[in-house]
């Protein structure tokens, strides 16, 4: 991870400066949002992006939002995005302020899980890609984030967590990508309705 941090901010004309980017990652309450969720991210948005004529610049600024997007994590939704907005800005400050603010928007973006910047829909699609994975794969995911959200009793945490799923079945459009679409969405879908009655 630390190697596509320094690349991207080199071809943006940076000098890298990672700081505690793999340390963060490797925090020991995170079982889901580590370092493999978010190489995970960056590969699969680097490949959503090959179906899109983004620039060398933009491509960088997209490997920098993914790596950064979930750097602070103490599983506070809406806090942890804004927190790991304002981290990327400061690794980031000798860099031009509209690449900065890109970067920062599209962190951002993770928290509605909406935007009007194609770049975000890259991003947000790769990191739902998860709900469209192997039945085992999904399965992991789900309890590595109840291990996340352990301080919670079972109870509110199936009542939270079924509203959260409800949320994304009813979405009309899980993924915004066609790419995402037709790699994800059945398989999505299919996972979060198991989970959903599974928590029934």
């Amino acid at each position: 991870m630390r190697r596509i941090w320094d690349d991207a901010v080199r071809a943006l004309g940076g000098a890298p400066d990672a700081g505690d980017l793999m340390e963060r990652y490797a925090e020991p309450h995170r079982t889901y949002h580590n370092a493999f969720h978010v190489v995970s991210v960056v590969r699969d948005s680097s490949a959503l992006a090959d179906a899109f004529a983004f620039t060398v610049e933009e491509r960088a600024v997209l490997a920098l939002a993914a790596c950064a997007h979930d750097v602070i994590y103490d599983s506070e939704p809406g806090e942890d995005e804004r927190a790991s907005a304002a981290w990327a800005r400061e690794r980031l400050a000798g860099l031009e302020e509209a690449h900065v603010a890109r970067v920062e928007s599209l962190v951002l973006a993770t928290i509605t899980h909406s935007s009007d910047d194609p770049l975000a829909h890259v991003l947000l699609d790769a990191d739902l890609a998860i709900l469209g994975s192997q039945p085992e794969h999904y399965d992991r995911y789900s309890q590595a984030v109840r291990q996340e959200y352990a301080r919670y009793d079972d109870a509110t945490w199936r009542a939270g967590r079924a509203k959260v799923l409800k949320t994304l079945l009813d979405r009309e459009v899980l993924f915004v990508t066609e790419p995402a679409r037709q790699r994800w969405d059945d398989a999505a879908r299919t996972n979060l309705a198991r989970e959903l009655q599974s928590l029934a």
